[in-house]
């Protein structure tokens, strides 16, 4: 088995943050308002923002080898694209939505021409994106755009697209831009990462389309933009089985090992190859009575029906485990899915004990993945049983924290209320989104915190420009022994300056903002010194 050829995009706060500044000079329309979200919509959609003034126009090289410019497509919508060429997060659901708003607008969808361009500096020859384009069944769908990196920069430039190396990782903005048939532009998205809402993406897409087309053909769907309900592991639920049959979800007598897959991995790394020696794993697990491994297969963001079994055909043996079927993407929102392939290590009860990112990491070889395994048992046998003991006696107020604990309460005029009840203790806040990866990385510090220090300062979470969904999900993998309120950046402002997530702001038992410790705790220890020091005055 082989590691993955490249990181791929995992958007943190501050790649977010930069996003926005980069296409903010674009979002406005052509009567200078800023554009602004509809309450209609969940948080996982950009409804767009109107723009306004002509598309940059650009030659570059598609799939085929072929030279192709904009300004060839007077006359049709183009969907425009920014996509990385390996990326195993955003771009695949991205795509997905564009040839779905095409497929919505039927024979109209003729007036319609799709286009990428590679926003991967390290991945930008005719094979890589012909592979992509391959992969996710788009050949002949699409024109993916690349050429020299000096090309590529100078589009990424004139369309506002940040495109970095962050510790390996490509980040790049999740732009996607529509272009009116006489070339201007319409507007501008920022895709994310949700796979649940794909099809809301697409038909959303679709309807601008459709305005921009003369008689303005019908959209061929009529879907809610309502937050569609991620599925938890504490939930229970059935798949369809891959080859027939079915596959229950939920609660139940044992923990369980779940790995998230497409086909389109094999992009990516050698994925038949690393389910086949699975079964490996799956003997072990079933002698050792450790959690039994349950394959999911993200049928939401498959090319075809087909595209699974065909790649189950092509393997050497039949896999060993189960193969279920994600088709709705709720399961995997529900996961904390994040990137693909993924493992998640859910208990008996249904909570998120681990996870495991295999296109950033790497495969795991048998003995390696049996020993994380192990070891995330190992750290939850007991962890209720002794925070509970080490926050017995804690002052009413902060006790009721405590039963709060990992719930996600009400908006910011709920938490300026709970900071006025909490007026004589230390408080400390910690902004977080489940979109952020550093957030996930530095949450167990919290949790460790939280449990030793609980008896004296009081702890809150506060959840930024997030899904209510996706932020249940998030706590549910990540539990601490206090709740988190619902809120933005913005409002933050109005108690410390926010620049980016994760933040922490320390209050003093006064109600005074004594210290705002920006990004990620990389260390037990330094968290622990700062609540010494501006908290307890140690």
């Amino acid at each position: 088995m082989t590691a993955p050829r490249s990181q791929h995009r995992r958007w943190t706060a501050l790649a977010v943050l930069l996003v926005i500044a980069a296409v903010a000079t674009l979002l406005i329309d052509s009567s200078g308002r800023s554009a602004s979200r509809s309450p209609a919509f969940t948080l996982s959609l950009d409804p767009g923002t109107p723009l306004s003034g002509a598309a940059p126009d650009f030659t570059l090289t598609d799939q085929f080898g072929a030279p192709v410019s904009l300004h060839s497509f007077r006359g049709r919508v183009v969907i425009l694209a920014f996509n990385d060429s390996q990326c195993t997060t955003i771009c695949p659901l991205t795509t997905t939505a564009m040839v779905g708003a095409k497929g919505l607008l039927g024979g109209a969808g003729s007036q319609v021409q799709l286009l990428g361009i590679d926003a991967n500096p390290t991945a930008i020859s005719i094979k890589d994106v012909r592979s992509y384009s391959e992969v996710h069944g788009m050949t002949h769908d699409w024109h993916f755009l690349t050429g020299s990196l000096a090309q590529l920069r100078r589009v990424w430039r004139a369309y506002h697209i940040d495109v970095a190396i962050e510790r390996g990782q490509i980040d790049h903005t999740p732009a996607l831009y529509i272009i009116d048939p006489a070339g201007r532009l319409a507007k501008v998205y920022l895709t994310q990462m949700s796979y649940s809402s794909v099809g809301q993406q697409a038909q959303l897409l679709a309807q601008e389309v459709s305005s921009l087309i003369p008689g303005h053909p019908r959209v061929r769907t009529r879907l809610s933009y309502a937050q569609i309900q991620p599925i938890s592991p504490a939930a229970a639920a059935v798949l369809p089985r891959a080859g027939g049959g079915a596959v229950a979800l939920g609660p139940g007598p044992r923990p369980r090992l779940f790995l998230f897959f497409a086909t389109w991995d094999t992009e990516v790394t050698d994925l038949g190859s690393a389910l086949e020696a699975l079964a490996r794993y799956q003997a072990v697990a079933r002698a050792g009575r450790l959690p039994e491994l349950i394959a999911v297969d993200e049928g939401s963001v498959e090319p075809s029906m087909s595209a699974l079994p065909q790649f189950l055909q092509e393997l050497r043996s039949p896999l060993s485990y189960p193969v279920a079927v994600d088709r709705s993407g709720r399961v995997a929102d529900g996961y904390g899915v994040q990137d693909e392939p993924w493992y998640v290590l859910v208990s008996a009860a249904g909570r998120v004990l681990w996870y495991y990112d295999v296109a950033t990491s790497g495969w795991l070889g048998t003995n390696a993945l049996l020993r994380q395994v192990r070891a995330a048992l190992a750290r939850t046998q007991a962890p209720s049983g002794s925070v509970s003991q080490s926050l017995a006696g804690s002052p009413p107020l902060l006790a009721a924290l405590h039963r709060q604990a990992g719930q996600l309460l009400g908006d910011e005029s709920a938490l300026s209320d709970r900071l006025r009840e909490l007026r004589g203790y230390p408080v400390v806040i910690n902004a977080w989104a489940s979109w952020c990866s550093p957030c996930r990385t530095e949450f167990g510090l919290f949790a460790s915190a939280s449990a030793r220090y609980g008896r004296e300062v009081a702890f809150l979470g506060v959840d930024t420009d997030d899904s209510p969904g996706d932020a249940r999900s998030f706590l549910t993998a990540h539990p601490v022994s206090y709740p988190s309120y619902q809120g933005s950046t913005t409002a933050l402002n109005s108690i410390a300056e926010i620049e980016g997530l994760p933040t922490t702001i320390f209050i003093d038992r006064a109600g005074r903002v004594v210290y705002v410790h920006i990004g990620q705790y990389q260390a037990q220890g330094t968290l622990d010194e700062d609540l010494d020091e501006y908290e307890l005055g140690r």
